[in-house]
């Protein structure tokens, strides 16, 4: 009864009540009534209105147990069927108990109610329950859709099987989707053909688009747009000639996110992001909620398009407090107007701070005390780092081991540093800067268990991934401006092959890598690498996207391949051969042991640098990072810092 009384009930549950109420009311009546007639009714009728109040009284809290009571009936469906005949099933139950075992004793063995007339309620009670909740419905369902009809609602094919195609209309007809008439399904699967969804037609296959397009405008209805959802996108799907064909058609392309990712049924645009990758890893939520709830995060370049992602989960996963730590004061103040108008239960701050500053940083992690420190904060751009080398060596290595040493000293349970695919046999200042922070981070994270011989000791890990697609300065952006300024399309090699990810993806492995290095038993991992499948050709993303814009290579806009910039190199690889890979049961998530120098060396290593940065000595710079990461000096590497004296 203290359930009932739950003070977050509102007048419409209320109203919900005193419906059951009456139609248990109707159900008991109506069944005594046409059960028992003359003599039999006059001697049971003043029983049964003596037992009917505190029935009644029982039959709420049975309903408001079995959830009828607080499920809205504009969304009743087959399981709340189930319900209602569980609570019909075990108020008939009480019935059988009180006439049989109470009041039979009382009128000389007869029976209040007898076998039949329970069974006449059993009936009675399932069909009042339900009749009202699915007229109701269908009258919610008929008003959605005639609105739609005389509306500005625009006619649509959904495209993808008819389970998908499915949860679209759904979402239309409740409203979840809004200024959407859905009147035909193209399905890949030949078994959906011909089928009614939903009252919705599957008209025929994928490559029928522009028949059955051509045909609803002889009939006189214009499709306006077409809805992918995300069976659409599987392999085998030709989703991008569905994407190209529309665009030719003149119609609106959206897609539907996957349930899995958390995402309300909310339409969006179709991106080239959702054709480039292959199915997304299947990520354990449970796992990165168990990790962040109620945990203080901190997160360096959280303005960036990498760091604004990590802070966006670290808060959906139940953050309790995060410090964003961002030294572009413009990029901070929109994370964090992003964030705080998500009205998340998150304490969110922000600092303009620079990592370089290695005073403020430990002041800052001190104060905040963190759990977790996602160090995202870096200089990336491969040919400015090549030129204004001296600035990737203060920001990518001395920026990197101020964070390491302050999450240490204020206690973090972990330091996780975003690297990349480009600090194996680097040969550029990006991955080489990258490669010796993970060896720092690695030789740190070993002293510090060594030191404690504590299995809780600060953690340090590296996550390294690839080209993240719609980052900042990434190919996929920079390929869009050219096609919308009308070309060329600039690409820099026909053979370069990068591996590519979204921005949602990565972030969701990083954390779910942190999850691993945190296990209860300390493993010999500090290196994790995201899975990525194949390596993409630059060329046939540049293709891909030109064709989605509706031109045609060659003819509306060409390809001009500008040349290997310095650098960069045609593959990108995932691991050295000094660093033996191990599975550790996790999708999309790869991992090595360490391969790092000892602390001393890279102390060594480390003055030197910060003399020779000082002093503008460029030669030294180079003699010093060649040492420390020796596979740098392969003559088979090029970039101009190598070859710089």
């Amino acid at each position: 009864m203290v359930r009932f009384m739950n003070s977050s009930l509102t007048p419409r549950n209320y109203l919900i009540a005193l419906h059951d109420t009456l139609a248990t009311t109707a159900a008991v009546l109506i069944s005594f009534f046409l059960r028992f007639q003359g003599p039999a009714l006059d001697t049971r009728l003043p029983v049964l209105l003596w037992i009917l109040p505190p029935f009644l009284i029982l039959s709420l809290v049975v309903c408001y147990f079995f959830d009828l009571t607080t499920t809205k009936w504009r969304f009743v469906s087959l399981p709340d069927v189930f319900n209602i005949v569980r609570a019909a099933t075990v108020l008939s139950v009480i019935l059988l108990v009180v006439d049989y075992i109470f009041v039979a004793r009382d009128m000389s063995d007869r029976f209040l109610f007898g076998k039949i007339t329970i069974i006449l309620y059993w009936f009675l009670e399932i069909f009042f329950l339900c009749a009202s909740r699915f007229v109701y419905r269908y009258l919610r369902f008929t008003r959605t859709r005639n609105k739609a009809r005389i509306g500005d609602a625009a006619p649509a094919l959904l495209i993808g099987l008819a389970a998908d195609a499915e949860i679209v209309l759904r979402a239309a007809e409740n409203g979840a989707i809004k200024h959407l008439r859905p009147i035909g399904i193209l399905s890949p699967s030949a078994a959906d053909r011909g089928q009614l969804i939903r009252r919705t037609p599957v008209l025929g296959g994928i490559d029928d688009l522009r028949h059955v397009v051509n045909d609803f405008t002889k009939r006189g209805t214009s499709i306006k747009r077409v809805i992918l959802t995300p069976s659409a996108f599987e392999p085998g799907v030709p989703s991008e000639s569905i994407l190209v064909e529309a665009r030719k058609l003149g119609l609106i392309a959206s897609r539907l996110p996957s349930l899995e990712t958390g995402e309300t049924p909310q339409l969006k645009p179709v991106a080239v992001e959702d054709l480039l990758l292959r199915p997304s890893h299947k990520i354990d939520y449970g796992r990165l909620e168990r990790l962040v709830r109620n945990k203080a995060i901190i997160v360096t370049g959280g303005g960036g398009s990498i760091g604004s992602e990590i802070c966006d989960r670290v808060v959906t996963f139940g953050a309790a407090r995060l410090l964003i730590i961002e030294n572009s004061e413009p990029a901070l103040y929109a994370i964090q107007e992003t964030l705080i108008a998500r009205q998340t239960s998150a304490l969110i701050e922000g600092r303009v701070a620079d990592i370089r500053d290695r005073a403020r940083i430990h002041l800052l992690m001190q104060e905040f005390k963190p759990n977790i420190v996602f160090h995202a904060a870096a200089l990336k751009h491969v040919p400015i780092l090549e030129r204004d080398w001296s600035e990737a060596v203060k920001t990518n290595i001395f920026g990197s081991i101020n964070v390491a040493d302050a999450a240490a000293a204020s206690g973090a349970d972990a330091m996780v540093m975003i690297s990349t695919d480009k600090a194996v046999e680097p040969v550029s200042m990006l991955g080489l800067t990258k490669r010796f922070a993970e060896m720092y981070c690695q030789a740190l994270d070993r002293d510090l268990a060594t030191q404690t011989n504590d299995k809780l000791s600060t953690r340090l890990i590296s996550v390294r991934f690839g080209n993240v697609l719609a980052s900042n300065g990434s190919v996929v952006p920079k390929f869009k401006a050219q096609i919308e300024a009308g070309g060329p399309v600039t690409v820099t090699h026909p053979d370069m092959v990068r591996y590519f990810m979204t921005i949602r993806e990565a972030c969701d492995l990083v954390i779910t890598a942190a999850t691993h290095a945190l296990s209860p038993t300390r493993s010999d991992v500090s290196v994790y690498v995201l899975d990525m499948g194949h390596p993409i050709r630059i060329v046939e993303l540049a293709e891909r996207l030109i064709q989605l814009s509706g031109l045609q290579i060659g003819h509306d806009i060409d390809i001009v391949f500008s040349g290997v910039r310095p650098g960069e190199r045609l593959n990108e690889i995932l691991f050295t051969d000094q660093e033996p890979t191990i599975n550790i049961g996790i999708s999309g998530v790869m991992a090595a042991k360490p391969n790092e120098s000892s602390m001393i060396m890279l102390r060594r290593w480390i003055g030197i640098l910060e003399k020779a940065v000082a002093e503008d000595k460029r030669g030294v710079v180079k003699a010093t990072l060649i040492e420390a990461v020796p596979e740098f000096g392969n003559p088979t590497l090029s970039g101009t810092f190598r070859d710089a004296s």
